[in-house]
């Protein structure tokens, strides 16, 4: 039997071909015309020669052309190579050349971008736009085969954001993506046909292609599309579509939290929340609930991982703050730089091991060697301790360990306090050069509608709680922080006003 990806779409189809798949306010698309539509692009990438293992682009929002094209591409028994829709002509090039990518399908609206860069990697660009996109899909016969592919074949490769250089491919394997979706939707999410579920987050990235819409794929639930995060209108969809799931970062939920529309909507059918992507303060996990009535779970994983490692399950004690235990089939701990588990409570990187771990980077053997070590373990960069029940508790990143005259300061202890004083929306905690130190610890800061508050009294304010040598002497205040397209905190690209960075604390 094929282990291709797409045979989740094919056997649901076949069961529940009348229900709505995915919907974008008034269009809606059952299983059975998503199943016909995949099969008709297969079709179509045929006839332009693309093979077994060809690599294909796809750079879409959120709409309901996204699921048609990726399940056809999988099913023609190519490799999906989702992309950012907001990549400018350059970038469209590394992410088409790399793969080695023979077709792109990019929405109309970033043509230009798309176009330049297909032209630029040698690759063929077809536009997706509604009316004349189906024009050229209806002129194919739907092929019915679904291409033969191993458990071990590369499905998706998906690319890291790249925060240091250039982004690497992760080679995600059809076994991959299938036990990731199937856990996700089973285990944690009890999904099933009757479940709404907000496609919120990108589709293009691993949280919003694994947990939306692969899970609700593989078991007949309806995904409700929102192709730009607006919190109020989230809000309107949830009320409208009678939403039973949300699946969201922080900044999500903080934003939902806050919006103009917050207590007037009707959130009564919400059942389940899950939070990933970045760590979620336990304030704003206690806020939220107090105000939609509806739990946060909270779990963990990398593009490296398909993406979810571990998880609150929803069967066990919940531990605001921690981003739970293991997944069925997969292994974590904690290890210190040489390569030896910490002791429990003790602060150390976090490493897996399980089906979810991707083969590689593609074309990059000394990173995948890197990352990957002989025993199978996948150094993931993150620091975390583990207590006695092995719940993992998110420090940071390695990488945004702030080193503070010898002394190490984790930001993430640092921003749950900005986030319990009541004037504060968001905050950031980023290392700043300084000569005396090293490093000075600062945070930028924005605070809710109509607070008005001064950078000494939150640093008396944060000074209370935490050791002398950890608040932040350098806070500014911001209107906005720069975000990722899945709406993540992007720290790399906070800029410390100059007057901050001069200023003593």
């Amino acid at each position: 039997m094929s282990e291709n990806l797409a045979r989740i779409l094919t056997e649901t189809a076949a069961q529940h071909g009348d229900l709505t798949a995915f919907k974008l306010d008034d269009v809606e698309l059952s299983y059975a015309a998503l199943d016909e539509s995949s099969a008709r692009i297969a079709s179509l990438l045929k006839a332009k020669g693309v093979g077994t293992g060809d690599r294909v682009g796809l750079m879409l929002p959120n709409v309901p052309y996204f699921p048609a094209i990726y399940y056809g591409i999988l099913r023609a028994g190519a490799v999906v190579v989702p992309m950012n829709v907001l990549l400018k002509g350059r970038e469209v090039t590394f992410y088409l050349q790399d793969p080695g990518a023979r077709v792109v399908f990019a929405w109309h609206e970033f043509a230009e971008a798309a176009g330049e860069g297909a032209d630029q990697a040698g690759s063929e660009c077809i536009l997706v736009k509604p009316g004349e996109f189906e024009q050229l899909v209806v002129a194919h016969e739907p092929d019915p085969d679904v291409a033969d592919r191993a458990e071990g074949d590369t499905a998706v490769i998906l690319y890291t954001s790249g925060t240091t250089g250039q982004p690497k491919g992760a080679e995600l394997t059809h076994a991959n993506l299938y036990r990731n979706c199937s856990t996700t939707s089973s285990t944690l999410g009890g999904f099933g046909v009757g479940d709404v579920l907000l496609g919120a987050l990108p589709l293009f990235h691993s949280f919003g292609q694994t947990c939306t819409m692969n899970s609700a794929v593989c078991t007949g639930a309806t995904v409700t599309m929102l192709p730009r995060f607006d919190p109020d209108k989230a809000l309107e969809i949830l009320e409208r579509d009678r939403v039973t799931v949300f699946q969201g970062v922080p900044t999500m939920y903080n934003a939902m939290l806050h919006a103009e529309g917050a207590d007037a909507a009707d959130t009564s059918t919400l059942r389940l929340c899950m939070s990933g992507g970045a760590a979620i303060p336990v304030e704003l996990i206690r806020a939220f609930e107090d105000k939609f009535g509806c739990a946060i779970l909270e779990g963990y994983g990398l593009s490296e991982t398909s993406p979810v490692a571990s998880f609150n399950h929803p069967d066990k004690e919940r531990k605001p703050g921690s981003i739970g235990t293991p997944i069925a089939g997969v292994e974590m701990e904690a290890w210190d730089d040489n390569g030896d588990e910490v002791p429990q409570g003790e602060v150390g990187e976090i490493v897996i091991r399980g089906h979810n771990v991707m083969s590689g980077y593609w074309n990059r053997p000394e990173a995948t060697s890197e990352a990957i070590n002989s025993q199978g373990w996948f150094r993931t960069g993150d620091m975390a301790r583990v207590d006695e029940d092995g719940y993992f508790f998110i420090v940071d990143r390695k990488k945004d360990l702030i080193i503070r005259g010898g002394y190490n300061v984790y930001p993430r202890e640092i921003e749950e306090v900005l986030y319990e004083h009541p004037a504060v929306q968001e905050a950031a905690v980023v290392g700043v050069p300084d000569e005396a130190l090293g490093e000075e610890v600062g945070a930028a800061v924005v605070l809710r509608k109509g607070e008005s508050l001064g950078a000494d009294e939150l640093k008396a304010f944060i000074k209370e709680q935490v050791a002398a040598y950890k608040y932040p002497r350098k806070i500014w205040f911001v209107d906005e922080l720069p975000k990722g397209p899945t709406g993540k905190i992007l720290k790399r690209e906070i800029e410390v006003p100059q007057a901050v960075e001069a200023a003593s604390g």
